[in-house]
């Protein structure tokens, strides 16, 4: 088995993710932290004004939605494309890069809505 393969057990083997210097960790905890998967979710059904991501992403803060989507987009995973027109017009697409994360995160969040109801919150 070669090492971008991954191991056995499934973990990847190719980089160190699991060391806590690996420079994956910080692109990994953009793109699954709680705001970063709904974003690019929400993106993932096409390009969105600020503020129609702000409308479709239920509780995230304006302040969260703006870093969430400036870290996206110094990731490579967001396209932040402003229109020279008054007032303001600003859209935000998927790269190739978020295309490509975003079609592995749909599967993970729909097995989440499949079984969010077969677990119990804790004490």
């Amino acid at each position: 088995m070669n090492s971008s393969s991954g191991s056995r057990t499934g973990a990847p083997t190719g980089g160190q993710v699991l060391s806590a210097a690996c420079p994956s960790r910080r692109l990994l905890g953009d793109i699954t932290s709680k705001w970063g998967v709904l974003v690019l979710i929400a993106l993932s059904r096409g390009p969105a004004r600020w503020s129609g991501l702000l409308r479709t992403i239920g509780g995230i803060s304006e302040k969260m939605l703006a870093q969430t989507l400036r870290t996206l987009e110094e990731d490579g995973l967001v396209l932040r494309e402003a229109r020279p027109v008054v007032p303001p017009h600003v859209v935000y697409s998927l790269t190739e890069e978020g295309r490509q994360v975003t079609g592995l995160l749909v599967p993970l969040v729909e097995w989440v809505q499949d079984h969010a109801a077969d677990t119990e919150p804790l004490p």
